[in-house]
Order: C-alpha cells, then structure tokens, then sequence
C-alpha cells in the first residue's frame, strides 16, 4: 500500500510561458504544489531542488501529465484575459500555520479585479494587529498568480512588493483591470 501513496505523490513539473515570463508549475496527486516566477534554468534548478527537498520526491518534467494538463490549460486562459478564476486542486503542503490561513482567505475572498490591504486581510483572519505578517505570508505564498497575492495591496494606495517583481504585479493588475495597462 505504501508504494502506491508514494507514486501518487510524484511531483510533476512543466514551463509555462506568460505574459510575465516563465512560470514553472508543480503539481503532486493532491494539486497544484507550486508556482514559480521568472523559469529560467537557474531559477527552475533551484525551484526543483527545493521542491525535492521538501517533498521527498525527485520532480520529473511532464507537461502531459494529468496532474498539470489542467493547471497549464487554466494559466494560460488566464493571461488570454478568458479566465478569472482558477478551480483547481491546490496541494497546501508547502506552507502552514498563519500563513496557510491567510493564503487561503485570500484565494476565496478576493475576486479577479479586487484588491485587499494587507491590514484588510489581517482583520479577515481574525488578526487586526498582522499586517506586516500578512506581507510575510504573501512573501512566502507557493502558489502565486493561483493564490492571487498580487491583490494585495497598501492601504494607502501603494501597489506593495511582490514576489515576481513590481513589473509583473502591474501587468498582473492590469490584466484584471485594477490598473490601466502599462505604457512599456
């Protein structure tokens, strides 16, 4: 019975080209483990071997795979602008405790073309006095783009960081109409 778990938890990997740049996608039986910003070789060599470290299975590349077929055909209809939101099984195993909790705030109570403050999010989770740990969580948020930390934002109408860089939460906002599109 072990060894049956165990191939299920086979981590499978793919490039996807974006808007953004190339975003590698990981998933495991569960779901979609993990995106990554910015796929170069370095940066998916990094990504892989964090992953294998992690989830005790070495990632083996299968764009085909029935676990990321989905997930890639989602993405992609995203960045086409005929996609708002994403329904896909999502793998949490990544992260944990605070930060899970706020991820998961934020994927169900921040639709495409909303943003939230980071203080907001704080209050949803029941943590008023959290908003730099907020900031934290999106820092550490596996699956960006899915899990839509780029709607977070600073309550005094500053865009806030972002993981894949401050160009790509532009064009990621305004794909989603929270911005005007950029001019460059």
């Amino acid at each position: 019975m072990k060894r049956v778990e165990r191939s299920e938890q086979q981590v499978v990997w793919a490039v996807v080209g974006t808007d953004i740049g190339p975003l590698l996608l990981a998933a495991t039986g569960d779901g979609l483990v993990n995106v990554v910003f910015h796929a170069t070789d370095a940066v998916r060599d990094k990504a892989l071997e964090r992953l294998a470290s992690r989830l005790g299975s070495e990632p083996v590349e299968d764009p085909g795979s029935p676990f990321l077929a989905e997930a890639i055909r989602q993405v992609t209809a995203y960045f086409a602008g005929e996609r708002r939101d994403f329904e896909l099984p999502l793998d949490w195993s990544l992260i944990s405790g605070f930060n899970r909790q706020v991820l998961r705030e934020l994927a169900s109570g921040v639709p495409y073309g909303a943003v939230v403050g980071y203080g907001d999010l704080a209050r949803r989770v029941g943590q008023p006095g959290a908003a730099q740990a907020v900031g934290m969580a999106m820092g550490s948020n596996p699956l960006p783009v899915v899990v839509p930390c780029h709607r977070v934002v600073e309550s005094d109408g500053g865009i806030g960081g972002f993981g894949g860089g401050l160009e790509a939460k532009r064009k990621l906002l305004a794909l989603e109409g929270v911005l005007p599109e950029p001019l460059f």
